[in-house]
């Protein structure tokens, strides 16, 4: 009798787990749910929790599922993953084990910087490939102030395309701040809103490719009339031509034409035009006649909120104290506060932990470079008059109240342990004192903290807010 294809998959189960351990099977083999077999397909159907889960059995696994299923279900049968990405609004995507097709709802995004795809291909406006991330929208675009100048104008532009107002739009920041994610969930906006219009993504390095790959077969003339015929066009990491003059000079005609013909042009940049070193100057005038819009590091309230959001789709539960920690150590980059959280699940998983202050602190370490600019002085005492809602005129006066002398106190010791400042050099930056009061200060600031645990809670506290330099 022909067994059902869930008693087939059980069998792959027992086979599978008598040949990885029984932690790695518990892990990684148990959360997978069986969908269904499609025998016209030769496609088995599974679902997984999570991409962090599903990336991780095509990374080590693989090859032992290939073989388990050719030997149960047959020679040609291949995995289909039904990968749950947003588990707050119930959203999958469902992806081939050799990821060579993507079906089915949300499609895994394709990494751009490694695509052999040309956009050349394509012959018919309706055809083309925007090559946008459709993960990066507005609505998992976390404003905060850093951000909110940019975000409400790019939205403006998707919202209405075809204004002239903002073009072109040039926005700048350091790496990890968000523009690549705002600049995707513009495009992605205005194909929703203007299906027929053809919005194009590319990268600097990837139009640079094509650049060359169109002189080498003599059809650069074809090359420029294609991103003369965009109606958006999206560029991102324009830095990457600051050296190639040739690219520059094929991009200034191919800018001048859509900008002569009413298209939106979108450029990012990780500096502001006037640092492009190596930029042609009738390029930089184009670029700058539009709207210069600046994204900087997001603050902590931000990465507190950017987190929140990461951990309600995830599903995760982190404690308050180890976000705000996370948030006020990730050096303002969301790749990084997504990366820290990605390896806490993982950590967590793997080994069996729960994710608290002590495996944050841990994944940190190995996961974020810590900015190496020293603290200041003047840096420290702001940071404790904040913490005592206090002034550094106060904490810098003679006044002998107990609030400021111990702000005052707190100050002169954690000068003394973060900078390589003297004694004396310290006391008379905070308050005019000499080497002799600062020793006294930070003598009744440690006895204090051997005493009192909240008060060495405070100045851990202050301590996590400087960015602790290792």
């Amino acid at each position: 009798m022909k067994q059902s294809p869930t008693l087939l998959w059980e069998k792959c189960l027992q086979i599978i787990k008598a040949n990885v351990t029984e932690q790695q099977f518990k892990t990684w083999f148990e959360p997978i749910v069986f969908e269904s077999y499609f025998p016209a397909r030769m496609t088995v159907l599974v679902q997984v929790p999570s991409p962090f889960v599903y990336e991780y059995l095509e990374g080590n696994f693989v090859d032992l599922i290939s073989k388990v299923l050719k030997r149960v279900f047959g020679s040609g049968v291949k995995l289909e993953y039904r990968i749950i990405t947003d588990k707050t609004n119930n959203k999958a995507m469902v992806v081939q084990s050799d990821n060579t097709q993507e079906v089915m709802e949300k499609p895994v995004p394709s990494t751009k910087a490694n695509q052999s795809y040309s956009v050349l291909d394509a012959a018919k406006p309706q055809e083309i490939d925007s090559q946008l991330n459709p993960q990066q929208t507005f609505d998992n675009f976390i404003e905060g102030a850093s951000n909110k100048l940019p975000r409400a104008v790019g939205l403006t532009i998707a919202e209405q395309p075809a204004t002239t107002m903002f073009n072109p739009m040039f926005i700048y920041g350091p790496s990890g701040c968000g523009k690549t994610h705002l600049i995707n969930a513009i495009g992605l906006r205005i194909k929703k809103n203007y299906q027929q219009r053809r919005v194009l993504y590319v990268s600097a390095r990837l139009f640079q490719v094509q650049y060359t790959n169109a002189i080498i077969h003599s059809t650069i003339n074809d090359f420029i009339n294609f991103y003369q015929t965009i109606d958006v066009l999206i560029v991102d990491d324009i830095q990457e031509w600051m050296t190639s003059a040739k690219t520059q000079n094929t991009f200034f005609h191919i800018f001048d034409h859509l900008f002569r013909n009413g298209k939106r042009i979108i450029l990012a940049c990780d500096r502001p035009p006037v640092d492009l070193q190596g930029m042609n100057d009738r390029l930089l005038t184009r670029f700058s006649c539009g709207l210069i819009a600046e994204l900087e590091k997001p603050d902590t309230q931000l990465c507190v909120d950017i987190l929140h959001a990461k951990i309600r789709k995830d599903g995760l539960d982190i404690p308050e104290d180890v976000i705000l920690y996370i948030a006020e150590n990730a050096n303002g980059s969301v790749r990084d506060l997504e990366g820290v959280v990605n390896s806490l699940m993982a950590y967590s998983v793997v080994y069996g932990r729960p994710i608290d202050m002590a495996l944050a602190t841990s994944v940190l370490k190995r996961s974020v470079k810590v900015d190496n600019k020293p603290l200041t002085v003047d840096e420290i005492v702001n940071t404790v008059c904040n913490q005592f809602n206090v002034s550094p005129e106060e904490v810098g006066g003679k006044s002998r109240k107990r609030n400021l002398v111990v702000a005052r106190q707190v100050s002169m010791y954690l000068a003394q342990k973060h900078t390589k400042m003297p004694a004396s050099r310290i006391g008379q930056l905070i308050a005019g004192r000499d080497h002799s009061t600062v020793l006294h200060s930070c003598e009744k600031v440690e006895q204090r903290m051997k005493a009192e645990k909240e008060f060495t809670a405070l100045i851990q506290t202050i301590e996590r807010s400087f960015r602790l330099k290792d």
